[in-house]
């Protein structure tokens, strides 16, 4: 099926109402988060006394990307996002990103989940007084889908490699009711979908919101990441800017589907898809397991519009992980300073988690392999921060020692200043096609998906435009439903 369904249930839905009210939750819209001026007065007074992380139902309001960059009593404003100067990533383009640790659980993906969820909630498709709800994870998808059902009341299970960083398992123990940690590490997705499996075949009553597959994810996206980019664009070009490309870690191939926004708005620009090099499913169909947390790997997943995409390019997670240490060691922030980059981007270098360095990564290779000038900018992501990694930097300083000037000389050299072209394919229609047709073995063969529906994917014009055009049928469903809920503000 390629819409989102949404059918509405209504003897699940008025139990669903029910729990509403007793939460008292108030659902926002697509547009409301793509645009918070468009959210009521009486929600804003409210929210300026509770604190972005907290478990608040009001805080649904704070799924976007404009969220004030503090962590109690901010509103809304302009989107948040960090320039890196040309002292910084050795190319005369300019690169620009979002900054997703402003988002409620410091991280974007609780707008995937909110995405994913509310269809089903507002339909009453989802029951969350008898079902559970199990977020499917590398990371940071199940953070978000557990603090989303917390506001719910309702019982969720976070599924997530065993491998990820401790702060993310420290923060599910105390949000989601169960946490299951499955074999491996970022690349090992089937082992995620293999649980899944295993769960519904338990006999519970449950309901499984599948990232990889569910087309609120890639909606979402579409509908606030896009705008959000192309906002992005907007306010820091100059008369004779132009956008160059997006670069995005595929992941759940949710968050690359705000090229397909950008691509509408500048039809020049190039889509960018970022894998790690010691897992090059898409670039080579290879496979292996890698340290850039929550990307995931050996597979296409079903959201991803193959057909759009016009570069892959893969990133050595040696490359990450030291200049994560570059970025965050005292020795390296030195380094930094006295080799020109200025003090106001060197103290913001912690807003980039481990996946955001990939994607920075990413752009500089797309400016080097076109070479873009000053008037180029290219857009990316930070999907988090490294408030999820200090476990990290702990583990490589106990493995090799303290960061000195010299490690920091070498890190900025090799990994950030000597970034090169190679492991980058620029696509045609036969790459792209060779790409797509990868589906079939996980969708297909694995997850119940058909022939018929992956050929749909590749030769239906209308199969992606079809989708994107749900967002407005979807935020009248939310309108009803607040409406018939009357829940008040208390």
């Amino acid at each position: 099926m390629t819409r989102i369904d949404l059918t509405v249930h209504k003897d699940r839905l008025q139990r669903t109402l029910g729990r509403i009210r007793e939460q008292g939750i108030i659902i926002p819209t697509l547009a409301q988060q793509r645009d918070p001026s468009l959210v009521p007065d009486e929600i804003k007074q409210r929210l300026k006394k509770i604190g972005l992380w907290e478990v608040h139902p009001l805080n649904l309001f704070r799924i976007t990307w404009h969220n004030q960059p503090v962590e109690e009593g901010g509103l809304f404003g302009g989107v948040n996002y960090l320039e890196f100067p040309s002292s910084l990533t050795g190319v005369d383009a300019r690169i620009v990103a979002l900054v997703g640790k402003w988002f409620p659980c410091g991280v974007h993906k609780v707008g995937a989940a909110f995405g994913c969820l509310v269809p089903r909630l507002v339909t009453g498709q989802f029951d969350p007084t008898t079902q559970k709800a199990v977020w499917p994870s590398t990371g940071n998808y199940c953070r978000g889908g557990a603090y989303d059902s917390r506001l719910l009341g309702c019982k969720s299970i976070a599924i997530l490699p065993e491998g990820m960083s401790r702060e993310r398992f420290d923060w599910l123990q105390e949000i989601a009711d169960e946490v299951i940690a499955t074999p491996g590490t970022e690349s090992n997705v089937k082992e995620i979908f293999d649980k899944c499996w295993e769960l519904k075949r338990s006999g519970q009553d449950l309901m499984i919101f599948n990232q990889f597959e569910e087309m609120g994810n890639y909606l979402w996206h579409y509908s606030i990441t896009g705008p959000a980019l192309a906002e992005l664009f907007n306010t820091v070009k100059h008369d004779n800017s132009r956008l160059a490309g997006f670069c995005s870690a595929t992941g759940s191939a949710g968050t690359i589907a705000a090229g397909d926004y950008l691509k509408q708005q500048f039809p020049n620009s190039k889509i960018v898809a970022s894998e790690a090099l010691q897992c090059p499913t898409l670039l080579n169909n290879g496979f292996g397991a890698h340290r850039i947390e929550g990307i995931g790997d050996k597979h296409v997943p079903w959201v991803h519009n193959v057909k759009n995409t016009d570069f892959v390019t893969a990133i050595d997670d040696n490359a990450v992980v030291n200049l994560a240490r570059l970025f965050n060691e005292p020795a390296g922030r030195k380094h930094l300073l006295n080799s020109g980059v200025d003090e106001q981007t060197v103290n913001q270098l912690d807003l980039l988690g481990f996946s955001s360095i990939s994607n920075l990564l990413s752009a500089i290779k797309l400016a080097k392999h076109h070479e873009l000038s000053s008037k180029d900018v290219v857009v990316t992501v930070l999907t988090d921060s490294m408030e999820l990694y200090g476990s990290r930097l702990e583990e490589m300083r106990a493995e090799s020692g303290k960061y000195d000037e010299k490690a920091a000389i070498a890190d900025d050299a090799r990994y950030l200043k000597g970034e090169r072209t190679d492991n980058m394919q620029e696509l045609g229609y036969w790459d792209r096609k060779r790409i797509h047709n990868l589906k079939y073995y996980t969708w297909v063969e694995q997850q119940g998906r058909t022939y018929e529906e992956i050929q749909a994917q590749w030769n239906d014009d209308d199969y992606w435009t079809e989708v994107q055009a749900q967002a407005p049928e979807i935020d009248k469903l939310i309108e009803a439903f607040n409406a018939e809920a009357a829940v008040k503000l208390k």
